[in-house]
């Protein structure tokens, strides 16, 4: 159970109850909110400030989707964050990401499915998320690999957002929504693994 209750879905305040339909009018008028935002909702403010970060990072960034997705899916995995994980998958499939890429995320460094710029992705990954940051090697590797400085930036932001999305998400016990728990498995084996 979350550690602050879900916001209804038409919740009573007014500045929620507005972002929730942007929400729904980007998403689709029969778009259930997600139990993050229905959490995040009870700080409009702030959840308005989530918004207008993310939604850019997610949709306006320039550096290709699925290496994003590779990258979120890493992080999740590694963090432990079993809802960003079970979102994160089929945004990942429907931007393109192989399906044997996602189960081969636990041990990405001994699989031969990576080029140079995902294993490039995936050593930013792990350094952003396990921290304290990310090393001037693989900055290094990720300019080596024909990534511009705005791509580095755009990486590197979207590697600490969902650091703080990962830890939200636990410090809250935000729960899963049902339908998703079938990619849980998928994500288990991934932790622990590499240095």
């Amino acid at each position: 159970m979350p550690r602050v209750p879900l916001l209804p879905e038409q919740p009573s305040n007014p500045d929620a109850r507005a972002l929730f339909d942007q929400v729904r009018e980007a998403r689709g008028p029969d778009f259930h909110l997600p139990h993050l935002y229905r959490v995040l909702g009870t700080a409009p403010a702030l959840f308005k400030g989530w918004l207008d970060f993310a939604w850019p990072l997610r949709l306006e960034a320039k550096t290709r989707r699925p290496l994003r997705e590779l990258l979120i899916l890493r992080g999740a995995q590694v963090s432990g964050a079993a809802y960003e994980w079970a979102h994160h998958v089929p945004m990942a499939v429907a931007a393109g990401v192989e399906e044997a890429q996602i189960d081969a995320l636990a041990d990405w460094r001994n699989a031969d499915c990576f080029n140079a710029q995902e294993r490039a992705v995936l050593q930013l990954a792990d350094e952003v998320t396990r921290g304290p940051a990310a090393s001037a090697e693989t900055i290094a590797q990720l300019k080596a690999n024909r990534f511009d400085d705005e791509a580095v930036v755009e990486l590197v932001l979207t590697a600490s957002f969902y650091v703080c999305v990962s830890r939200f998400l636990q410090s809250m016990d935000v729960e899963i929504e049902p339908g998703y728990e079938e990619v849980l498995p998928r994500m288990e084996s991934g932790g622990a693994s590499g240095p």
